[in-house]
């Protein structure tokens, strides 16, 4: 069997063992001792931040609902001028989402939210001294790209710099994937604390890279494999059933939804914001309650079939 070969084989086992994970839930000595002098102000400090990039996301898709009637005065843009800018933003964020890979890998999670934030910045910028059509659209475009990358690695960053109680974690990898140990090294001391015994920790998470190393390099046709048939097929679909709903359409002209139904614009948008952070923390409840109602070992299974 070849290195090639082993290294397949290898992969069909569980990263983290069923077993290791049962003695995590119930809480083992040796994890309470590595855990106990770690302080999490500074991942409670920085979650909030990067959470931050959800917000702008939301803030560049709900810009063109309360804001048409008053740009399409003041610029004397036609409604399918403005229909550009408001759908525009879409393709930005596909760029974005397609690029914020290699970005994060490359310049790291926290550089990855910088260039997003950059675009961002400059998108609203040209959106407010736009005098044409030319300057708000690629304003539109810029906020877009921005969302784009907001929208990869914010969830990303806030999974790696938690703990492993909170939430499986692999802290600061990029630096450590590219060779940077004693960075990785600090950037993890400063997420546990001064105080904190991060020796097993780090020692995991570099275990960890040198697997995904030795793994062999997919490229875009291994993922018309017949074994990824059915998680390509899931993933995608709730993807592409999410935006034949038409969510992006109604989040872009919302107020005007409302005013051609004869209801208040403004009261209608507070409604349609409220009720998503209603459904958006039902649903948080649900995943969790459902995931922790499975057995582990089951659980294992159903992972490796996916």
């Amino acid at each position: 069997m070849d290195v090639k070969e082993d290294v397949q084989e290898n992969i069909r086992e569980p990263l983290m063992p069923i077993e290791n994970i049962l003695a995590h839930e119930d809480g083992g000595a040796g994890d309470r001792t590595n855990n106990k002098k770690v302080n999490p102000c500074m991942v409670y400090f920085s979650t909030p931040i990067a959470v931050c990039g959800s917000y702008a996301f939301g803030s560049c898709a709900g810009y063109s609902s309360p804001t048409q009637s008053a740009i399409r005065e003041d610029i004397a843009l036609s409604l399918a001028e403005y229909s550009v800018f408001g759908s525009i933003l879409t393709f930005g964020a596909m760029i974005g989402a397609i690029t914020s890979g290699p970005i994060a890998n490359y310049v790291g999670r926290k550089g990855a939210m910088r260039v997003s934030s950059v675009f961002c910045v400059a998108g609203w910028l040209a959106i407010y001294f736009a005098e044409g059509v030319w300057p708000l659209d690629i304003g539109r475009l810029a906020t877009g790209y921005g969302m784009g990358v907001f929208s990869y690695v914010v969830p990303v960053f806030i999974a790696e710099i938690a703990p492993k109680n909170l939430r499986g974690a692999l802290t600061a990898a990029n630096q450590a994937k590219t060779g940077k140990e004693k960075e990785f090294e600090a950037a993890l001391q400063k997420l546990r604390g001064k105080d904190a015994d991060i020796t097993h920790e780090a020692a995991e998470i570099q275990d960890y890279i040198e697997t995904l190393e030795r793994l062999p390099k997919a490229g875009m046709l291994d993922l018309f494999q017949r074994r990824y048939l059915r998680s390509v097929t899931i993933g995608v679909g709730l993807m592409v059933f999410q935006q034949f709903g038409g969510i992006n359409g109604i989040c872009f002209y919302t107020s005007t939804i409302f005013e051609s139904a004869g209801f208040s614009s403004s009261v209608g948008t507070i409604i349609y914001a409220i009720l998503q952070v209603v459904v958006t923390g039902l649903n948080t409840i649900v995943i969790f309650t459902s995931i922790r109602s499975i057995d582990l070992s089951d659980g294992g299974q159903i992972m490796y079939k996916l």
